[in-house]
Order: C-alpha cells, then sequence, then structure tokens
C-alpha cells in the first residue's frame, strides 16, 4: 500500500460505539495500520493488525475475523499467497478477503480474485467510501428461502455456505457462493448485470463488469461449464 495518510482523517474522538464484526488488517506499514484501524474503530469495528503473511495466518486462525483486508506487497509472504493460504483453512470458509492497496493493474486485480479474494480496493480511498465497501462486504445479499436446495444437480446450503457437485463438496470464496446462490435462487432467470451487481457487491460498491465475468469464469470453472449461461448484453442465468 502506498503511503499518502490525506485520505484518512484522523480527528481525536472517544470510541465508544458497540462492536459490530471482527476485522483483521494486514500491511507491513505500521502508520497505515494505525489510520486504518483508527478509522475502523471509530465506526464501531473489532480490529485486530498483523505486519506480514504469517503473522496474519496465525491471528485468522485463533479470531476467526468476519473481514481480513490485505495489502499485496509485504515482507516474507506477500498477500497473494497469504490469500492462498487463508482460504485453504476451512474455519474461514465465511470470512471475506479483500485487497487494498496502491497496486491498480488489471492482472494485479485478476490475480487477486484468481487467489480467492472476494473484492480488490485501490488507493487511494477515503474513510467514509471504504467504510461503505466493508458494510456491503459484511452485509449478507437477499437469498431464496429455501435453506437447502438441488438446482440441476447442484446441491447448496445457504445457511452453511455449502456447495456440492457430483457430491463432492466445493470451496467457495464468498462473492462466488453469493453469486451461485443468486442464480440458482431462480433458475432460468436472466439476472442482469445491474441486478448482480446490486445483490452480490451492494449499492454502495463502485465494481465493473470485469468483475462479475471474473468471479463468472471461477465458478464455472468449478462448477462446469454447463450450468451459468452468458446472455450477452444482458447478463447471466443458471440452466437452460
Amino acid at each position: 500500500m502506498g503511503k499518502d495518510k490525506s485520505t484518512f482523517g484522523k480527528s481525536k474522538k472517544n470510541i465508544t460505539m458497540e462492536i459490530k464484526h471482527k476485522i483483521l488488517l494486514v500491511d507491513d506499514e505500521p502508520d497505515i495500520l494505525e489510520i486504518l484501524e483508527y478509522n475502523l474503530k471509530k465506526e464501531g469495528y473489532e480490529t485486530y493488525t498483523a505486519e506480514d503473511g504469517i503473522k496474519a495466518l496465525e491471528i485468522a486462525d485463533k479470531v476467526v475475523p468476519d473481514l481480513i483486508i490485505l495489502d499485496v506487497m509485504m515482507p516474507n509472504m506477500d498477500g497473494m499467497e497469504t490469500c492462498i493460504e487463508l482460504k485453504s483453512n476451512k474455519k474461514l470458509k465465511n470470512t471475506y478477503i479483500t485487497f487494498l492497496t496502491a497496486r491498480s493493474e488489471d492482472y494485479s486485480q485478476i490475480a487477486g480474485f484468481d487467489a480467492g479474494a472476494d473484492d480488490y480496493i485501490s488507493k487511494p480511498i477515503k474513510p467514509r467510501v471504504l467504510v461503505s465497501r466493508i458494510k456491503a462486504m459484511l452485509r449478507r445479499s437477499p437469498s431464496n428461502p429455501i435453506a437447502q436446495e438441488d438446482v440441476q444437480g447442484i446441491f447448496i446450503d445457504r445457511e452453511r455456505y455449502v456447495v456440492k457437485v457430483d457430491g463432492e463438496e466445493l470451496n467457495l470464496p464468498k462473492k462466488e457462493f453469493e453469486l451461485l446462490s443468486l442464480l440458482t435462487s431462480q433458475a432460468g432467470k436472466v439476472f442482469t448485470r445491474e441486478i448482480i451487481l446490486s445483490s452480490v457487491w451492494g449499492d454502495e460498491v463502485v465494481v465493473g463488469d470485469r468483475t462479475i465475468d471474473v468471479h463468472i469464469r471461477k465458478l464455472r470453472e468449478k462448477i462446469g461449464d454447463k450450468y451459468i449461461k452468458t446472455i450477452k448484453g444482458v447478463g447471466y442465468k443458471f440452466g437452460k
């Protein structure tokens, strides 16, 4: 991450708000951690910090945070490798992972999603915008009232975040699960890109079509190409 502190305010206010969710911040720059931690605590979040990937793995396994915010460039173990290791921990299957970094190139974002991240945020970003992104990530999207169902050969348990294809359980990142849950909630219905963005990423989050396409591609790699159909110029649907 860059060292631009001007985008994060540091007013001196007493923090007395109720704890909401646990967030683990991972960055090798102590001043960045301090600024992020201050602004998130001000919003009532319970925060933990780590200055490298190895320490992040230890803390995450112990506290099981709701969200992990990772830098990309770190010593000992970089953010991409850390993300892969975090995703292999079954205790963290319901934990969101997002990168917050000055690396904004397309290939870096694609690499982040390939590593299993649920989101990728570029700096600089203002605290108010960052908090909005975090709230959207932690907010569960509306899903089908049926908690468990088998949709054309894919078993999905929306309460336990479990997906099975041909009896084999898949370990899907949260965004991929929510995308699949949305599409299977009304099989055969065409979901526009706007509906997908609003339901999965939230109205307060600004992401592009490329983000949807990357997640669709990764879902197809895991469940097979036959399930999700592309409706050119419109969006996607599950099944025929």
